[in-house]
């Protein structure tokens, strides 16, 4: 695999990686919006690209936007199919129940994670095979209700 891949990209500012190593690079607003407390908005970025094949993008909260605001993205992850060529945009969030929060033009809301991905061959069966894990999720592991709580969340 490629240590990195040319993705082209029509953008007034192309996302950028704020750290070396970086796994996302910024997505910043192309808009001005207002979120009061739980109000959802969908902020265009301006930002067009055209992946290639086997490639995929994925749009992904801010951390800090998340910890200090109360901002995630509704859909999390987004994800942008290498066939798309219309502008990204971000389904933010308020989780704020008392604070409503500003977004400027060039703010940094989102972050973009391009990823190889592969097409899977779905294969009909009757049975799956047995795994260590088995059925249980939703927190299965380290929680310490019931065997019927834990069924609940399944």
């Amino acid at each position: 695999m490629p240590e990195t891949v040319d993705v082209p990209i029509v953008a007034p500012e192309p996302p950028a990686y704020a750290h070396p190593g970086d796994a996302g690079a910024d997505l910043v607003a192309a808009e001005a919006v207002r979120l009061e407390p739980g109000q959802r908005a969908l902020v265009g970025t301006g930002v067009r690209i055209a992946l290639p094949d086997g490639y995929a993008a994925f749009v992904v909260p801010r951390s800090g936007l998340a910890a200090r605001h109360g901002i995630t993205i509704v859909n999390s992850p987004g994800t942008v199919d290498a066939g798309y060529r219309g502008e990204i945009r971000v389904a933010l969030l308020n989780t704020d129940a008392e604070e409503a929060y500003d977004i400027a033009v060039g703010d940094r809301i989102a972050q973009l994670i391009v990823m190889p991905v592969l097409r899977t061959n779905f294969v009909p069966v009757a049975e799956l095979p047995d795994s260590v894990r088995g059925q249980d999720g939703f927190g299965s592991t380290g929680y310490q209700g019931t065997p019927e709580q834990k069924g609940a969340l399944r």
